[in-house]
C-alpha cells in the first residue's frame, strides 16, 4: 500500500513537473541570475512543490529493494538495513531536483515575475490555492482515468459497431 502511494505521488510530482515547465522543451540558455533562482526557490516552497519530491528519494529506495526480495527472500534483514542507510545518505539529495526546477523557473520567467507570483502565493488566495491544489491534481488525475477507461470503451464499442456494418465482427 505505502509503495502503491509513493508511486502515485512521484506520478503526481512528475506530472506536476511536466505542467510547471511546460511541453516546450528548453533550449540551451545562460544560467539565471542567483537571486532569481533564489526567488523560484522561494516560489517553489510557497507553492507546496517541494514537498511533491519528497517521496521520490524513498519510493526509488523501496522499489529497488523490492526488485531484489522475490529473488532473495533471505537477505530480507540486510536489504532492509541498506535501505534505512541509502534513505539517511540520499535524502539531502532531494535538494538537486528543486534547484534544477527553480532555475527552469528563473530561465523561463524574470525575477520581477516571479515575484509577482510568489505574492500571490503569499496571500490568503495564493495560500488557499496552493493547500488545496494537491487535493485538486489527484482528483483531477483518477477523473481523468476514470474518463479514459469509458472514452477507451467506447472507442472499442464504436470499432465493433462500425466493423458489423461491413459485414466483420470483432
Amino acid at each position: 500500500m505505502m509503495t502503491k502511494k509513493l508511486v502515485r505521488h512521484g506520478a503526481i510530482a512528475a506530472l506536476a513537473l511536466a505542467w510547471a515547465c511546460g511541453a516546450a522543451p528548453v533550449t540551451a540558455q545562460q544560467a539565471p541570475p542567483a537571486s532569481a533562482v533564489a526567488t523560484a526557490k522561494e516560489l517553489l516552497a510557497a507553492k507546496g512543490a517541494t514537498s511533491m519530491f519528497d517521496p521520490l528519494i524513498p519510493g526509488m529506495i523501496e522499489s529497488t529493494k523490492n526488485t531484489f526480495l522475490p529473488t532473495n527472500p533471505g537477505l530480507f534483514k540486510d536489504l532492509n538495513e541498506v535501505a534505512n542507510q541509502l534513505r539517511t545518505e540520499l535524502l539531502p539529495r532531494r535538494n538537486e531536483i528543486v534547484d534544477e526546477i527553480a532555475k527552469l523557473y528563473a530561465q523561463h520567467f524574470s525575477e520581477a515575475e516571479l515575484k509577482e507570483v510568489l505574492a500571490f502565493y503569499k496571500s490568503p488566495t495564493g495560500k488557499k490555492f496552493a493547500a488545496d491544489e494537491p487535493a485538486v491534481i489527484d482528483q483531477g488525475l483518477q477523473r481523468a482515468e476514470a474518463w479514459s477507461r469509458k472514452m477507451s470503451e467506447e472507442v472499442l464499442a464504436r470499432f465493433r459497431a462500425e466493423m458489423k456494418k461491413r459485414g466483420k465482427d470483432l
